[in-house]
């Protein structure tokens, strides 16, 4: 008995293949596979284990050092890389400002650095003249050349607001006022990107400087638009590596110290 009485031959052959052909889905019409989390696992390369100081402020077991309260060999003076001579004494280095502005021994580039400063009791002066100096990021020549944030009383002491303490100055307002009394010690955290050339000698990418003043953030990630000038606009002139500077400024007021000073470098 056929199976298919009215169907042809030629249509029972064309019915035959198309029930016996299978269907092909094409990968465009798959459904998607489902992500793994694994895919967006990364295991190397380990980061190198550094241990950290026992305290925030004591510096991390691959930190250089730069003041430790007892030596000033890693500084030399400014002008003429003599031996740095100002005062050591109760674990911190005071501003002979007879003496000028000191700098590290070694120059770097990229690095972050922390550092402690403390504008005495008593401090007289206002506005710029009231415990004014700075650390200089890249000390590139001599005096007052190079990248500078400030440091100065600020704490209910009146000035324009891109030279008060911790400003990039006279290029950057710090986000907040973070300053402490008078006589207690305040700490910069800093890291700083140094600025790179291009192969003509022009500026290939700005320096940019994240800080914290006591823990705060005042700077983040910001360019900068040149080395600080006192009068006029920052630009920038081509260097490789250079020393951090400590100020001694001009001011009347009295000296201001420094203690626990030290550093990374960043690849």
């Amino acid at each position: 008995m056929r199976l298919f009485p009215d169907l042809s031959r030629y249509a029972l052959a064309t019915l035959t293949v198309l029930v016996l052909t299978p269907i092909v889905v094409s990968a465009q019409d798959a459904p998607p596979q489902r992500p793994r989390p694994q895919e967006t696992e990364v295991w190397q390369p380990v980061p190198p284990v550094v241990a950290p100081g026992t305290t925030d402020a004591a510096a991390p077991a691959d930190a250089l050092v730069l003041f430790d309260g007892t030596t000033l060999d890693e500084w030399v003076n400014s002008k003429d890389a003599s031996p740095a001579r100002w005062t050591v004494a109760d674990g911190a280095m005071t501003v002979v400002k007879s003496v000028g502005n000191i700098q590290t021994k070694r120059s770097f580039r990229s690095y972050q650095l922390h550092i402690e400063w403390r504008i005495p009791v008593g401090i007289t002066g206002k506005g710029q003249g009231r415990g004014n100096s700075g650390v200089f990021l890249a000390s590139t020549g001599k005096g007052d050349a190079g990248y500078e944030i400030q440091v100065l009383d600020s704490y209910e002491n009146e000035t324009y607001v891109n030279g008060q303490a911790g400003s990039i100055y006279k290029q950057r307002i710090p986000l907040v006022n973070a300053n402490r009394k008078p006589g207690e010690w305040q700490a910069f955290d800093i890291v700083w990107t140094a600025p790179t050339w291009k192969a003509d000698g022009t500026l290939g990418s700005p320096a940019y400087v994240t800080a914290f003043h006591n823990g705060v953030l005042i700077h983040d990630h910001v360019a900068l638009d040149g080395e600080t000038v006192f009068i006029g606009k920052p630009s920038y002139k081509p260097y490789d590596r250079a020393p951090i500077m400590l100020q001694s400024h001009g001011d009347p007021s009295e000296p201001i110290s420094f203690r626990n000073i030290w550093l990374r470098e960043l690849k």
